[in-house]
């Protein structure tokens, strides 16, 4: 008898191992599964909220915080901002930005043909208003190909809950304009000494022709190569009226 009931007395430790290691394979499988969630989840949840609450930071200040940035910022009204900046940056940053909804395509699709073309190296971006909202908001900077293809369906998202006004209002509150220096607020007072709604037609375009390389692109001692950048956003500035209709409503 005795002999008889060892091989079931074997076979006991070896069937519990299994069991637990299928436990807390289960264990960490759903505890990825709702982190996934969360994650998803935020930037559409967040978009709703910031319909109506001022975003009291961004991942990109964060993240510039944590490699030793400061963070300066005051959160101002778009009609607490010289009318101006808006028609610069939009000018400059994304002439678009009143037709399309989120992504323009036209870019997309000529960003497509340039890295098609052999003979030509990509010359230009495709980056809208919405999509660098997004990006500052809930991604992280630089050049990476799954970045981008996040912040497609998220501008799509933020364009459709946000009218255009609150869009660029957002944008224009946390783009950073010097290191660590962030909204039209604190970029006004840093490059200016002077408030938001104190700046000039020229003082906006040379604020909008810094955005590309804020890091190194000074708009209050602006270097020949701003200057002309600012120039020709003045000159298309003149005919941007009947494209910047989306700013009143």
């Amino acid at each position: 008898m005795t002999t008889e009931t060892q091989p079931v007395a074997e076979d006991v430790p070896l069937a519990a191992p299994v069991r637990t290691s299928e436990r807390n394979w289960r264990k960490w499988l759903r505890r990825l599964i709702w982190l996934v969630a969360i994650l998803v989840a935020w930037p559409l949840v967040m978009t709703l909220i910031y319909a109506f609450v001022a975003p009291p930071f961004s991942n990109v200040m964060l993240l510039r915080a944590l490699s030793g940035n400061g963070i300066d910022k005051t959160w101002v009204s778009l009609d607490q901002m010289s009318p101006w900046l808006a028609k610069a940056v939009i000018t400059s940053e994304d002439a678009r930005f009143c037709e399309h909804h989120g992504v323009d395509w036209i870019e997309v699709q000529g960003v497509v043909d340039d890295a098609l073309d052999a003979s030509e190296a990509p010359i230009r971006g495709a980056s809208t208003i919405p999509m660098q909202t997004a990006k500052n908001l809930f991604l992280w900077d630089g050049r990476f190909f799954i970045r981008k293809g996040l912040e497609i369906p998220l501008a799509l998202w933020m364009d459709l809950v946000w009218s255009k006004r609150r869009m660029a209002e957002i944008y224009l509150n946390i783009v950073e304009w010097a290191p660590g220096v962030y909204g039209a607020e604190a970029a006004a007072r840093y490059h200016f000494n002077k408030p938001a709604a104190k700046l000039t037609r020229r003082e906006a375009a040379l604020l909008a022709a810094v955005l590309p390389n804020p890091i190194k692109r000074n708009a209050g001692k602006p270097s020949r190569g701003v200057a002309a950048i600012a120039n020709r956003i003045l000159i298309r500035m003149n005919g941007m009226g009947p494209y910047l209709a989306c700013l009143d409503r």
